[in-house]
C-alpha cells in the first residue's frame, strides 16, 4: 500500500519542523536595513575651558566626545563617574543603600540557580513549541502565567494600605 504524496509532505514538514531547535523566541530583522540601534550619536561638540589641559590624542584612543552610556547613565541618576572605576571602594554616601539592600543576605550563586530554573521551566512549558510550520514566537505564550498584572498588583497594594504615589490614580 502506498501513501498518497499528500500525507507523505506532510509527515516529511512536521519531521523537519521538529529537528529545529531556535528556543522560544523567533526574532528576525524584517529586512537587510541598517540596524538602527547600533548607531550611538556622539556628545555634541564644545570648546574646552582650557586649551592647556586637554589631553593628547592617541590613536584609537577614546575622545572626549565619545558616548559612555553607563556612566552617563549613573552620572544621571545622581551618581559619579568615578564609581566606574571597579579598584574603587563604595562612597560612604552609598553605605546605608548596601545595608538596606543585602540586608536579607545575598547567595552567590543567584545568577546560576535562576538559569537553572529556567532552562527547566522552559523544557516543561515548551515541548511542543519545537514543531513549527510557521515562525512563531511562542515566549509570550509559555511566560503567561508567570507575568504579573501590573494594575492588580497595583490595587493589591492600595487594598493592603500601601501608598503608590508614582502610579495612576485610582478609578473611583
Amino acid at each position: 500500500m502506498r501513501l498518497p504524496r499528500s500525507i507523505l509532505a506532510v509527515t516529511l514538514a512536521f519531521t523537519i519542523a521538529g529537528c529545529s531547535n531556535i528556543g522560544l523566541r523567533h526574532l528576525e530583522a524584517p529586512g537587510d536595513g541598517p540596524d538602527e540601534f547600533s548607531v550611538m550619536p556622539v556628545k555634541p561638540l564644545t570648546q574646552p575651558k582650557d586649551y592647556d589641559f586637554l589631553p593628547a590624542p592617541t590613536p584609537g584612543g577614546a575622545n572626549l566626545t565619545d558616548p559612555n552610556p553607563k556612566a552617563d547613565a549613573i552620572v544621571a541618576l545622581g551618581g559619579s563617574e568615578a564609581a566606574l572605576n571597579p579598584n574603587t571602594s563604595i562612597p560612604s554616601s552609598d553605605a546605608a543603600l548596601v545595608t538596606a539592600s543585602s540586608r536579607y543576605g545575598v547567595p552567590a550563586n543567584t545568577r546560576q540557580v535562576i538559569e537553572t530554573e529556567d532552562a527547566e521551566f522552559r523544557r516543561k512549558q515548551g515541548r511542543l513549541t519545537r514543531l513549527r510550520l510557521f515562525k512563531v514566537d511562542r515566549y509570550e505564550q509559555v511566560y503567561r502565567r508567570e507575568a504579573l498584572d501590573a494594575a492588580a498588583q497595583n490595587e493589591a497594594a492600595r487594598r493592603a494600605g500601601l501608598e503608590t504615589p508614582s502610579a495612576p490614580p485610582a478609578n473611583e
